[in-house]
């Protein structure tokens, strides 16, 4: 029975940045594999490289060596075959534009593409604002008017207009109140349920992460140390493992895992 091919491969990666003649290497030979369907969450220290991996697998960014490959294709190709058809991004502060209302942002992907009516792209973008838990209500106003859980989902709703398979995720609760983070986990629980997703996640945050993964991807020494579900990276004795998982909010935060395991 032939393997699934992942949905996206990481090969040998170097990841290397110049700056006043200097070479300061990020990653060296860097393996990732990533299953369809998978929830996984990318953690590190700071200045590991972990939003550059993220850039890289959308193909805005090219490793010095290595191989990237997204959904069977290069990712480098991404960008000239339509990168946001295939990966929804929600970047860290959501990144709307300013000047745009709700919809408007939701639909710019779509009206990028100059091929659809524009009553139907105004019908999938209210399709969208309402799949994230916003109410139509709330499609003209601007950004500057919204909290930030609603920026959120705003920008959620975006990076996913084109129905893409693949959902990049970069500090998806950063800057939210407790309870904001936990309705946001919701949602994004749900929609990768009901659609199916494949989700790649960058955070630091150990709620966030305990309540959404399923695995976890680990980047110290400029690769990955381990990479499986969330009870076996824990048990790693990896310095920055142990540090980061086993510390006071770590052993907090690993309650939730605990607490929504099944009885054996």
């Amino acid at each position: 029975m032939q393997t699934p091919e992942p949905v996206v491969q990481i090969e040998k990666l170097w990841s290397v940045f110049r700056n006043a003649g200097r070479a300061a290497v990020i990653h060296k030979n860097l393996d990732l594999r990533i299953e369809a369907g998978e929830l996984l969450s990318i953690v590190g220290g700071s200045g590991s490289g972990k939003t550059v991996l993220l850039r890289q697998i959308l193909g805005l960014e090219t490793p010095a060596r290595g191989k990237v490959t997204v959904l069977g294709r290069p990712a480098s190709q991404m960008g000239a075959e339509g990168a946001a058809s295939r990966v929804g991004m929600l970047f860290q502060h959501g990144a709307l534009f300013s000047a745009f209302t709700v919809l408007e942002n939701i639909a710019f992907p779509l009206r990028e593409l100059r091929t659809l009516p524009r009553d139907l792209v105004r019908d999938v973008a209210m399709v969208k604002l309402q799949m994230v838990g916003l109410d139509p209500a709330q499609a003209h106003k601007m950004p500057a008017d919204l909290s930030g859980g609603m920026v959120k989902r705003v920008a959620l709703a975006r990076a996913l207009v084109m129905d893409p398979p693949l959902l990049l995720l970069d500090e998806p609760t950063a800057g939210l109140d407790p309870d904001s983070a936990d309705a946001f986990c919701a949602l994004l629980l749900s929609l990768h349920r009901e659609l199916g997703l494949t989700v790649v996640m960058v955070t630091h945050d150990l709620d966030t992460l305990f309540e959404l993964s399923t695995s976890i991807a680990v980047v110290a020494d400029r690769r990955i140390i381990v990479n499986g579900k969330p009870a076996a990276v824990m048990a790693c004795e990896h310095p920055f493992v142990r540090e980061f998982f086993l510390g006071e909010r770590g052993q907090r935060a690993a309650a939730l895992l605990h607490k929504h395991q099944p009885a054996v």
